[in-house]
């Protein structure tokens, strides 16, 4: 019986090899060569063909065994393949335009310019600006493209329209955030702040899937769906949201999943999630993850910490709490 068994394993692993390649259009029962496109397919494995439905009907018995086998290997490779893509190290955040220091995650240790559409990091955004002759001037523009800050709400509004009219994802993003809350003149609308979510993640933007997720976990505009909320958490963490990755993690570690919580946290802390740090130093309190897992946190969020620290951003944190970077 064992020996059985393996030939199936044997026969479905090379039916799974040479799927790309070859078009079976023989009868599995009788036989009988037909054209592929007009042979009567297996509904449950799509591999194996037949003449017409009485063959297929009588062949059923016979490749039950070998479709559920067929089944189970491409249910194992596909799961295989998608946490492959999951669990990859993201890549780092851009470097600010100006110091060209990696930018912080905090959003307190940066801002976003709807003028120019660039992310400028604190310690640029408040570092003192002189003219020809030395002495300090008004700052009060631009630190990139020095256009001055705009005066109203309204303004706002109208220069991150600006912005998404050139396909700016930040600035899709920005919006959405803003007909979510109902800011900058602008009625609270969660159907059109979820379209403006779903454009800026197709565009590159992953933390606009994160909010999808968010939308969906708590019923914001939409019914409550686990499932979607882990469709879009996934997207967004592929894309490199380390705020999704924490949902993730947290989401597994609830299931019991305590391996792959651990894998989540120690991605988002290499990306200085100081709360994926914080997780992993839990876990770590009551048994469920090694002293190695967690001296490999605090490393990577050192090396975090390495990557983004300047002594300007240091200045500009000292002189305002509201700049503190990490």
């Amino acid at each position: 019986m064992q020996k059985s068994n393996n030939n199936n394993v044997c026969d479905v692993s090379s039916m799974l090899q040479n799927l790309s390649t070859a078009d079976i259009s023989v009868c599995a029962n009788c036989g009988k060569e037909g054209n592929s496109d007009n042979m009567n397919i297996c509904n449950k494995c799509k591999m194996v063909k037949y003449c017409n439905a009485a063959c297929k009907k009588k062949h059923r018995h016979k490749h039950k065994k070998q479709c559920e086998e067929y089944i189970r290997l491409a249910a194992e490779r596909a799961a295989e393949l998608h946490d492959e893509k999951l669990f990859k190290q993201p890549p780092p955040a851009e470097d600010c335009p100006i110091c060209f220091v990696r930018l912080p995650l905090l959003d307190s240790g940066s801002i976003y310019y709807s003028c120019c559409g660039k992310v400028i990091c604190s310690g640029c955004v408040y570092a003192p600006l002189y003219d020809n002759q030395g002495n300090e001037v008004d700052n009060k523009k631009c630190p990139f493209c020095r256009t001055p800050h705009h005066t109203s709400e309204e303004e706002i509004a109208e220069r991150y329209k600006s912005r998404m009219e050139v396909g700016d994802p930040i600035a899709i993003y920005g919006l959405g955030n803003y007909y979510r809350d109902g800011k900058y003149g602008l009625s609270q609308d969660y159907t059109k702040a979820l379209e403006l979510y779903h454009r800026a993640g197709e565009l590159g933007y992953a933390l606009a899937y994160n909010c999808i997720g968010i939308a969906y976990n708590n019923g914001e505009g939409v019914e409550v769906d686990k499932k979607k909320a882990t469709h879009y958490f996934e997207l967004a963490a592929i894309g490199g949201s380390v705020h999704a990755r924490y949902n993730l993690g947290c989401f597994e570690g609830r299931s019991g999943n305590i391996d792959r919580a651990i894998k989540h946290f120690m991605i988002a802390v290499g990306s200085g999630h100081s709360n994926s740090l914080n997780q992993i130093k839990r876990l770590y309190s009551i048994g469920h993850a090694t002293k190695e897992d967690y001296m490999k946190a605090l490393q990577l969020y050192q090396m975090y910490l390495g990557e983004i620290k300047s002594p300007q951003r240091d200045k500009a944190a000292a002189e305002d709490e509201e700049n503190q970077y990490y």
